[in-house]
């Protein structure tokens, strides 16, 4: 606890970009590695259903290619399940997914559907895949994951980003008090959505938080710095926060 705090760097999109024109270019499996190279200690990528950006392709070749740990944001559907257990992921994390949604909105309700997800996590563990809950910092959703035996939650921050002043000051709190509940009940605690250099600060001085995943923000930067300055500049920014 209070110690090293590692960083997922979510690549997907890179492959939107791919996406807007068709072709190979540019490459997320490519910005994988250099993500590695600049500081990231593991890659994550959400296979959709509509595959608006990650292709099933694009999680092959991580896979295949990858040193570092590759994490699969994955919907609780059978399809999902069938293709990480072809893969093998170092972990999959279940996130809620709607169709019409730009970006992931909000924490999966693991209280609300807990039937429906322990079957999911209960056969990727089997695997000897790593499961983590997209859950917001939220004591029913965190005695949710428990019940499910969940190893990982990562604590959705993105109303956090969104707030400032107390607002934003009081849902630091509501953070920091999940993750110390969390970590008291053996459970390993990540955060990530919207954060960016002006806030990330705070969040990784959370003292239990093992992991924090980035990437809309650390690719929009890549535009203007490259792929390395923005990685590690945040990089820089966690270890600063943990120093």
């Amino acid at each position: 606890m209070s110690g090293f705090l590692r960083l997922g760097v979510n690549i997907d999109h890179v492959a939107t970009i791919r996406n807007a024109r068709g072709g190979e270019h540019p490459d997320p499996v490519r910005a994988a590695f250099d993500a590695a190279a600049a500081g990231a200690d593991g890659i994550t990528a959400h296979l959709r259903e509509d595959r608006r950006h990650i292709t099933d392709d694009d999680i092959a070749r991580l896979k295949d290619q990858l040193a570092i740990p590759l994490n699969l944001e994955m919907a609780a559907t059978e399809e999902m399940l069938a293709i990480a257990i072809r893969h093998l992921p170092h972990a999959a994390c279940i996130v809620p997914e709607k169709r019409e949604e730009r970006t992931t909105e909000g924490g999966l309700d693991a209280a609300g559907q807990f039937d429906v997800l322990a079957p999911f996590v209960a056969r990727l563990t089997e695997a000897g895949i790593r499961v983590s809950l997209f859950i917001e910092p939220d004591a029913k959703q965190i005695d949710a994951a428990i019940r499910l035996k969940a190893p990982v939650v990562e604590f959705h921050t993105g109303r956090y980003a969104h707030l400032s002043g107390e607002s934003q000051a009081v849902e630091l709190r509501r953070l920091a008090d999940a993750a110390a509940l969390a970590w008291k009940n053996g459970i390993e605690p990540h955060a990530g959505h919207g954060l960016t250099y002006d806030n990330v600060v705070p969040v990784a001085a959370i003292p239990q938080l093992a992991e924090l995943n980035i990437g809309h923000f650390l690719i929009g930067e890549a535009i203007f710095t490259g792929l390395h300055s923005s990685i590690r500049q945040m990089r820089a920014l966690m270890d600063e926060a943990r120093g």
